[in-house]
Parts: C-alpha cells; structure tokens; sequence
C-alpha cells in the first residue's frame, strides 16, 4: 500500500518516557518538513483519548502516526486493525519494541525518513479476552514485574525492568499455569506465560527470539519452576533470546489458547495492563497496516 502523499496526524503524549516524545517533536517536525510531508500535531490525554484522536485522524483521512510508547502504540494499533488505515510510528517511550522489531530508527531523522517512504506491512494483532495488543501478552511473574516497572519513575530505559524483575523475584511463590489449544490442556508450575506476537518486550528483552509478526500463531512460551538464584541468572540471557534452551523454558505455537492459573493474575501487554486472568487468547492474522521503512533494494 502507497501512503506517500497521504496527510499525517502525529499523537504526541507528553508524559511518555519523562517527556521524551515532546522533546523530540522540534526536531521531528522539521524533519517532516524538510521532506515536505504535510502534517499536523495533537497532544493526547491518555490512552482513551490518544485512541479516539487516531480514529478521528483515520476517518478525516489522515495517516495517525503515534510518537510515544508501546502502550499508546498498541492501543491505537489495536482500534485500527481491520481497516486500510496505516499506523506511523515514532519511537518516544522507554522500551520502543514494537519500533524495535519493524527497524524504525528512533531518532527523529530515520523516523521521519520512514514516514516520508510511505511503504506499509501488515501485521497480526493480537486480543486477550477481547483487548487487543501488538506485542507480548504475558502473566505470572511477569505481571509482578511489568506493575512494578510502571510504579517506577525515578529509572530509566532497561534499568526500569531490570530492577522491577529484581524487586518482583524477592516475593515470587510459584504458581500453577493451565494452557488448553483446542482439546489439548497443558499444565506446569512456574513463573510465567508469555503468548507472543512479536519478539522483544520489557525494553530490549528477546523473550521470542521467532516470533514473527505475520505468521498467523503466537510463540507461546512457558518457564517452570526453578531455583530463584538460577532465574537470576538466566534474565541477562532473555536480552540475546538464548533463555529457551534453558531446561525449564517450552516454546510451541497457537493461534488461540485459554489461560488460567492458581491464583490471581493480571495480563500485561505492550507494557500496559490488559485484563485478568482467565483469560481467552487469539490472533487476527495480518489485521493492521504499518508503516515501515523499505526494504533493501527499494
């Protein structure tokens, strides 16, 4: 699909990142209009009123292009899947994985170029219990970690998760997971159960090292039991995605699942809190159009 052309309404959320997608914006706009591109500028409000920015952008006809957060990114992401509008993206949040995975530089320069090339790539958009996502939708430990990553405002960047995963460790009880596909009803004790539509979450961190955003299924990944000492250990190995040959880490793959487990968790993705557990997982295969940057030889 060709945007070139198309008109652009950039959703900026001040708070993303301590302010860092409203510092960027000065440089993104010149950018944008050294290359001529036609475009205007709203500060959202949170996400609700980020979402209904971007559908009023889509329904005047413009391109939304989200310069925060995957939390912003997928929320609008999730509202726009199932229609022809692309979604642009400038990365101004403190993980940026989505931008990560499809190569969108995050200085405001190779942004703005992407923007400006106007090639597009479908991807799958996930829902748990009807809440719709882009990247990772994890629980268990997870859920501890994510929470207390959001409670914290005086780090930045991957230190944020790092010390979250730490402080959530300190408390962790394992617990019982139930995964049924189909028929098919799978059982383990644990720390976490992550259903990936993409690669990296939590700012870095290759928890599904194939996962591919258009394939249609979820990397479905599964860590048991083990000594806390030895899941210390194992995190830095999650930012090189070598963790699944670890004993204790499954992977297979689904295009839906149920999700429950032994005590009560929360489902996060795209670093924001979805919904809780039980919870009903699938893909809508290839849902969303993106802006991306062009391939090479294009």
């Amino acid at each position: 699909m060709d945007v070139s052309g198309k008109p652009l309404a950039l959703l900026v959320n001040p708070a993303a990142a301590h302010g860092r997608a409203l510092k960027l914006l000065p440089r993104l706009e010149g950018e944008l209009d050294a290359l001529r591109v036609a475009f205007r500028v709203e500060r959202t409000h949170g996400i609700e009123d980020g979402v209904e920015r971007a559908l009023r952008a889509a329904e005047a006809g413009e391109a939304p292009v989200v310069v925060s957060g995957d939390g912003l990114i997928g929320a609008v992401g999730g509202a726009l899947a199932g229609s022809e509008t692309p979604l642009g993206i400038v990365p101004g949040g403190r993980g940026n994985d989505l931008a990560r995975v499809l190569g969108i530089p995050e200085d405001p320069r190779g942004a703005a170029a992407v923007l400006a090339g106007g090639r597009t790539r479908r991807i799958d958009v996930g829902e748990a219990n009807g809440k719709r996502f882009l990247g990772i939708a994890s629980t268990g430990f997870d859920s501890e970690a994510n929470r207390r990553a959001n409670e914290t405002r005086w780090l930045r960047g991957n230190l944020v998760y790092a010390y979250a995963g730490v402080r959530a460790l300190l408390g962790w009880k394992p617990a019982r997971f139930t995964i049924k596909v189909g028929e098919e009803s799978r059982r383990f004790t644990g720390y976490t159960v992550a259903a990936a539509n993409s690669r990296f979450y939590g700012g870095g961190m290759m928890m599904a090292p194939d996962a591919e955003l258009d394939d249609g299924e979820f990397d479905v990944i599964t860590v048991g039991e083990v000594g806390k000492l030895r899941f210390l250990g194992n995190l830095p190995k999650v930012f090189k995605g070598v963790h699944v040959e670890e004993d204790e880490v499954r992977v297979f793959r689904a295009a839906r699942l149920e999700l429950s487990a032994s005590r009560p968790f929360s489902v996060y993705a795209d670093g924001e809190r979805l919904t809780d557990l039980p919870a009903s997982l699938r893909l809508l295969p290839r849902a969303l159009s993106v802006i991306v940057p062009p391939q090479p030889g294009e």
